[in-house]
């Protein structure tokens, strides 16, 4: 089965990045969004089963993505990706429903363990 993941982060390089961290034999359809805007309108549209979300963005940041999904039940799983490490922010982003946690740059072991963690790998 293949699922549909989103990348939102408003570095290019930084959504490279995540992208090349996937496990290679994950069998996904990846879409990009280079603000919080563009991610609440796409999963508006059921674009993805799975967000990696970026928190420190122009638009709209990724607390406030976090809350409108919250809001409209609108994302099956978040992760988020920052290098706001502060265990503060780490807290609220799980209160908000993100599955996990993840410092830039993307370390791709623990992703993997994450997305076994989760049933998406």
């Amino acid at each position: 089965m293949t699922l549909s993941v989103l990348i939102c982060d408003d570095s290019a390089l930084a959504r490279k990045q995540v992208k090349k961290s996937f496990p290679e034999n994950w069998n996904v359809d990846v879409r990009l969004a280079s603000n919080g805007l563009e991610a609440i309108n796409m999963m508006r549209e059921k674009i993805a089963d799975v967000l990696f979300l970026d928190l420190t963005m122009p638009e709209l940041d990724g607390i406030s993505v976090l809350e409108l999904l919250k809001l409209k039940k609108l994302a099956n799983y978040v992760i988020v990706i920052s290098a706001d490490i502060q265990p503060e922010m780490q807290k609220r982003v799980t209160e908000l429903g993100a599955l996990a946690f993840i410092q830039k740059p993307v370390n791709s072991e623990k992703l993997s363990q994450i997305l076994e963690e989760y049933g998406l790998l």
